[in-house]
C-alpha cells in the first residue's frame, strides 16, 4: 500500500469554506458533513483550504492524508527524512469557526529532538508523523512539503519595453588625492561625475561612506557607480573598476500567488522568472478573510507582514541564482498588489479596507530605500510601489491598465482581472472607469466540493456530450483526453484530483448547454433516468464528472457557488457600463493568472462577461506584472500611470442603489435580462423556459442570491 495515497473514505471531510455561519448551516445537510461532534478536533489544512474533524492523537500526516492533502513523506513517517513538516497558524480564524494554537499539538516528540540536532528544524516546524492532534488547528503545509503542488501560472509576458531606467551605471575615473587639494574622496567622485557624465548636484547615499575609501582604492581610484535619477541624483553603490550588471525585480504580489520576475536592465531582457503560493492563504483564502484575522488578532499584522516578505526574499534567491547573479546585483524593485496586499507588504493595518468608506492608508505611488524593508537586494537599491486606484481597486489594476492601455484606445474596452476580489476597469481614450466586485474564492476551488487550485492532476478541461451526458477531461499535467489511449496508459502519473478554476467554468458551462442545469442553475433530477451520471445528494442532485479512486461531483452548491461568484463581478461590468453610457463592449481583455486559462467562450457562456465578439475576447496573462516591468524599464510609464490614476473615475459597487438588480439578473446563465446575440452565433444555446426548481434547490437559489447580495454590499 502507498502510504503516500489517501485513503479512499473519509467521511469526515468537508473542503468546504463559508462567507458567514448561514452558508455553512446551509450547506451541511446537504454534503452530509457531520462537523458536530466536540470529541474530535477540527482541522483545517492550507493554503488546500481542505478540512474534518479527527480524534484526538491521530498524526497530523494521516489527517492529512485522509483529506487528500499531499503532504510529502519519503520515510514513511517515521521522522527521518523531515520532509512533512508543517506550521500551525496560531489565533482566531472567525470565517473557519477555528481558534487554532500551537499548543493544541502533542508535545515536541524525542523523535523531532533527535531530527532537529542532527539535521535542524525552524522553531516553528513541526514533523506531521509525529506531531498529534490535541485540539482545533489551522495548519500551513509550506510549499517544499507539498508533493502535489499548487503551479504558478503568472509569466512574464513578451513586451518590448523602450529603455529609460531611474537607476544607470556609471564608470569613472577618480583624481587621487594630494597635499594641494585637500577635498574630500567623496567630493572628488562627485566632481568626477560632473566631469565625465555631466551630472550636476548629485549626493552620495551615507550609507557608503564608512566603505567608500577602501573600494576606491581597491579600483585603483576606477569605479563603477549606481546612479538613482530621483529629484535629486544619488549615488546609491560603488563597485572597484568597471562592471556592467544591472538587474531590477518586477513582482506581481497576489492574494493567491507571489510572482518575481528578474530583468537586466542593460538589456531589458527578463533573465529568469519565478513565482511561489502566498503563505498568507494560511491567515485566509480571500482578502477579507485575512481582514478578518487581523479584527479578531490585532496583534498579527507583523506575522502577516513577515510572510508575504520572506517569500519575496526566497524568490529574489531563487530567480538571482538561476541567473547566476547575486542580490547585491539588484538595485531595483517594482512592486503591484491588490491595496491589502499592498498595506500588508508594508507594514500597514489594512483594517480599514475592511468596511465602508474603504480607506487607504496611502494611495499616491511611493518610492523609497530598499533598506527600508529587508528584501535580500542590495540595501542601496531603490523600492517602487505603483499607485492605487481605489480602496479594492490596488496597484495591480493600475499595472494591468498601464500595460494594456485602454486610455489609449478609441474601442470601449473592459479589462477584468478575475480573482477573489475581481477588480473592473472600462473605459476608452475618452473616459476611464474602474471598480472591484466580490467574487470571493470559487473560482479557486475554495468553496466547491471537489474544487482545487490548479495543479497536476486537477480537472482543467471538460467536455458533455449533449445526448449520452457522458463527460470527457483533461487534466493538468497531461495533454490526452479521457477518451483516448494515452490517457489511460498516463494517468497514474497525476491522477484525478479535483477540478481548478477554468475546470469548473467549463463544466457549469457544459452541464448548461447539455440541459443538466436549467437557466436559474438547478441540476434537473429527472434526467437521472436517462443518465446515472445524474445521482441524488439529499434533496436535490448532482453530476458525476468523473468516477475513479476519488469520485469527482459537482453538486447542486457548487452552482450555486458559481452563480454568486459570476453574479457578482457581472453586476461589476454593468454597474460600470451604466456610469459609462454604454450597452455594449468592443473588446474584452481577461487578466491576471486565471483569466489566462479560462476560455473566453464558457466565460461567456456562463454570463461572467458580457456579450462580445469572441475574436475580440482574449486572455492578456499576466498584465499587472508586465506594468510592473515597463515601471521598472522606465520611469516615464511611472508618470504615465501616476496622472492617470488622478483621472479615473472610481465606482464604489457597495453604495451603488442598481448592484442589487444587476445581481439578481446575473444569477440566470448567461443572463436574465440581457441578450447575448454576438455568443448565440457560435453557440447554440438552451431555449429560455424554465424548469421548476426542486423543492431544496428553488429555496436555496433564492437565499444564495440574498447572500450574495448582501456579501456583495459588504465586501464591494
Amino acid at each position: 500500500m502507498d502510504r503516500n495515497a489517501p485513503e479512499r473514505d473519509a467521511p469526515q471531510r468537508d473542503d468546504r469554506t463559508f462567507d458567514d455561519p448561514s452558508d455553512a448551516a446551509l450547506s451541511d445537510d446537504a454534503l452530509g458533513a457531520d462537523l458536530s461532534r466536540p470529541e474530535d478536533a477540527l482541522v483545517l489544512f492550507m493554503p488546500s483550504g481542505r478540512r474534518g474533524r479527527f480524534p484526538h492523537g491521530t498524526p497530523v500526516l494521516e489527517a492529512a492524508r485522509q483529506l487528500g492533502v499531499y503532504v510529502e513523506s519519503v520515510c514513511g513517517g517515521r521522522g527521518i527524512c523531515g520532509r512533512c513538516q508543517i506550521d500551525v497558524a496560531e489565533g482566531v480564524f472567525a470565517k473557519h469557526q477555528i481558534t487554532s494554537s500551537a499548543e493544541n499539538l502533542s508535545a515536541f516528540s524525542d523523535t523531532e529532538a533527535r531530527y532537529k540536532k542532527k539535521r535542524g528544524l525552524a522553531e516553528d516546524r513541526r514533523l506531521s508523523c509525529q506531531a498529534l492532534i490535541k485540539g482545533d488547528l489551522v495548519v500551513d503545509v509550506p510549499v517544499e512539503a507539498q508533493t502535489n503542488r499548487a503551479l504558478v501560472r503568472k509569466r512574464a509576458e513578451t513586451r518590448v519595453i523602450d529603455r529609460d531606467p531611474a537607476i544607470q551605471l556609471c564608470y569613472v575615473e577618480v583624481e587621487e588625492p594630494d597635499m594641494e587639494q585637500p577635498l574630500g574622496d567623496a567630493d572628488r567622485l562627485i566632481a568626477a561625475l560632473e566631469t565625465q557624465w555631466t551630472l550636476y548636484n548629485v549626493r552620495m547615499d551615507f550609507r557608503l561612506l564608512p566603505t567608500l575609501q577602501a573600494v576606491l582604492r581597491e579600483g585603483h581610484w576606477k569605479v563603477t557607480v549606481a546612479i538613482h535619477e530621483g529629484a535629486v541624483p544619488t549615488v546609491i553603490a560603488v563597485w572597484p573598476g568597471f562592471r556592467d550588471k544591472l538587474y531590477g525585480i518586477a513582482v506581481d504580489i497576489g492574494s493567491t500567488t507571489i510572482a518575481c520576475h528578474l530583468t537586466d536592465m542593460l538589456t531589458t531582457r527578463t533573465v529568469s522568472s519565478a513565482g511561489t503560493a502566498n503563505p498568507q492563504i494560511r491567515f485566509g483564502e480571500d482578502l477579507m478573510s485575512r481582514v478578518s484575522y487581523l479584527m479578531m488578532n490585532p496583534d498579527g499584522l507583523p506575522a502577516l507582514t513577515k510572510s508575504v516578505r520572506g517569500a519575496i526574499e526566497s524568490l529574489v534567491d531563487k530567480v538571482t541564482g538561476d541567473a547566476g547573479a547575486t542580490r547585491d546585483d539588484v538595485l531595483e524593485a517594482v512592486f503591484v498588489g491588490n491595496p491589502i496586499m499592498h498595506h500588508l507588504f508594508l507594514g500597514i493595518d489594512p483594517r480599514e479596507l475592511g468596511g465602508a468608506p474603504f480607506a487607504l492608508a496611502v494611495s499616491r505611488a511611493m518610492s523609497f530605500s530598499a533598506e527600508r524593508i529587508d528584501l535580500g537586494i542590495n540595501p542601496g537599491g531603490r523600492v517602487y510601489m505603483l499607485p492605487c486606484i481605489a480602496g479594492h481597486v490596488g496597484a495591480d489594476a493600475a499595472g494591468a491598465t498601464l500595460a494594456e492601455g485602454p486610455h489609449r484606445s478609441d474601442e470601449i474596452t473592459l479589462m477584468v482581472d478575475v480573482g477573489t476580489n475581481a477588480e473592473i476597469v472600462l473605459g476608452n481614450s475618452e473616459r476611464v472607469l474602474a471598480a472591484s466586485s466580490p467574487t470571493g474564492p470559487a473560482f479557486e476551488g475554495a468553496e466547491i466540493s471537489s474544487g482545487q487550485r490548479a495543479a497536476p492532476g486537477a480537472i482543467e478541461r471538460v467536455r458533455i456530450d449533449p445526448e449520452t451526458l457522458e463527460p470527457k477531461i483533461q487534466v493538468i499535467g497531461l495533454d490526452a483526453w479521457s477518451d483516448e489511449e494515452e490517457f489511460a496508459e498516463k494517468i497514474d502519473q497525476t491522477g484525478v484530483t479535483g477540478i481548478c478554476g477554468s475546470g469548473i467554468i467549463e463544466v457549469i458551462g457544459e452541464m448548461f448547454l447539455a440541459g443538466i442545469i436549467t437557466q436559474d442553475g438547478v441540476i434537473d433530477g429527472s434526467l437521472a433516468e436517462k443518465s446515472d451520471r445524474i445521482v441524488a445528494d439529499g434533496r436535490t442532485f448532482a453530476y458525476v464528472l468523473w468516477r475513479g479512486d476519488q469520485e469527482i461531483r459537482v453538486t447542486q452548491n457548487d452552482v450555486r457557488a458559481i452563480q454568486l461568484a459570476k453574479a457578482a463581478l457581472y453586476a461589476g461590468v454593468k454597474l460600470l457600463m451604466d456610469k459609462f453610457g454604454c450597452d455594449h463592449v468592443d473588446r474584452i481583455k481577461l487578466a491576471g493568472a486565471f483569466g489566462s486559462h479560462i476560455d473566453p467562450k464558457y466565460a461567456m457562456i456562463i454570463g461572467l462577461i458580457p456579450d462580445c465578439d469572441l475574436k475580440k475576447v482574449a486572455a492578456v496573462g499576466n498584465a499587472a506584472g508586465t506594468g510592473a516591468r515597463m515601471c521598472l524599464l522606465n520611469k516615464a510609464y511611472r508618470a504615465e500611470i501616476e496622472d492617470l490614476v488622478q483621472r479615473i473615475e472610481k465606482i464604489e459597487t457597495a453604495v451603488e442603489p442598481r448592484f442589487q438588480e444587476h445581481f439578481v439578473a446575473a444569477m440566470a446563465l448567461p443572463n436574465k435580462v440581457d441578450a447575448f446575440p454576438r455568443l448565440s452565433e457560435a453557440v447554440r444555446l438552451p431555449a429560455a423556459p424554465v424548469l421548476e426548481a426542486a423543492e431544496a434547490g428553488g429555496r436555496r437559489g433564492r437565499r444564495g442570491g440574498r447572500q450574495g447580495g448582501r456579501r456583495g454590499a459588504r465586501a464591494g
